[in-house]
């Protein structure tokens, strides 16, 4: 995290994270991004599994990892929250650190990538490409320091949804500290229109042990406002309910179908990558066996 180059400081910990998969028991785990669905007129016949056909009488479509091409947007809660860190990292630094991490690692597969910044509005859009150039665009664009006055999920995924014609995968970093129902519209809402989501919640140590121990005042980092808490008396409460908005916050994500994360800024980055592949091969798995059991049933 003391590498100012965003780029440099992704390579880094891809590198890292590569010399490591040799060495541990993960040896051989890699980025399979297989799949199967149905044949739909246009799609290339070269890629027909025809052992699924003779067995479902069904056409579908297999890919593999290096037939694939991923189309992924990374979306970035930029909003003042996210600029809280109790210790030297905070919460935009970590986040925009992992988002850098997998448009590298994404990038050197020649997938797609692009990105969508955003606090109560998009802040910016980048479209996903796979071309010279883009890595360093995004990176550019994480550099900025969070602004804005709320977080906002619905509109900025909404919007982000709506101009993404191709499916592809969403790959959300936020503290997600707003309504979990809004959670669910917001997520509800890019799984409907196909998509794969995985969500990253990112929050700091404190945020979720709450150890503070001297009275004082806490301000609010979106609106300004101040509250006196003393931490003997207040503690318990707290950690209750953001334990409960936070298992609100999973459940609505894993009831629309996206995968979750919950992560602290005191982790290691690298595991992101290994959350990243986990995810894509447990949707992968399942899309094969969704596959066969409707062939099996025929």
């Amino acid at each position: 995290m003391r590498i100012k180059s965003l780029q440099l400081r992704a390579r880094v910990i891809v590198e890292g994270f590569e010399k490591g998969l040799h060495r541990s028991p993960y040896h051989g785990f890699s980025a399979e991004f297989s799949e199967y669905r149905q044949y739909t007129p246009g799609d290339d016949p070269r890629y027909l599994d025809w052992r699924l056909f003779a067995r479902s009488d069904r056409y579908y479509i297999k890919k593999f990892e290096d037939e694939t091409n991923l189309r992924c947007h990374l979306i970035a809660d930029g909003s003042r929250s996210m600029g809280y860190g109790s210790g030297t990292v905070t919460k935009w630094d970590y986040a925009r650190t992992a988002a850098a991490t997998i448009a590298y690692f994404l990038s050197r597969q020649r997938d797609a990538v692009g990105l969508v910044t955003f606090a109560d509005r998009v802040v910016e859009y980048i479209p996903p490409r796979a071309r010279p150039g883009q890595l360093a665009h995004l990176t550019a664009a994480l550099h900025r320091d969070p602004g804005g006055t709320a977080t906002d999920l619905v509109g900025p995924l909404g919007e982000a949804g709506a101009v993404t014609r191709r499916r592809g995968l969403f790959v959300l970093f936020s503290d997600l500290l707003v309504p979990a129902s809004a959670v669910r519209t917001a997520i509800g809402g890019l799984r409907a229109a196909g998509h794969d989501v995985i969500v990253f919640r990112v929050l700091d140590p404190q945020e979720v042990h709450f150890r503070f121990d001297a009275p004082g005042l806490f301000r609010d980092a979106e609106t300004g406002r101040e509250v006196f808490v003393d931490p003997r008396t207040a503690a318990d409460e707290y950690r209750a309910r953001f334990a409960a908005h936070a298992a609100d916050v999973r459940q609505e994500c894993t009831s629309a179908g996206a995968d979750f994360e919950q992560l602290t800024t005191d982790r290691p980055l690298e595991l992101v990558l290994f959350d990243l592949l986990r995810a894509r091969a447990r949707r992968g798995r399942a899309a094969a066996r969704s596959a066969q059991n409707r062939g099996g049933g025929r």
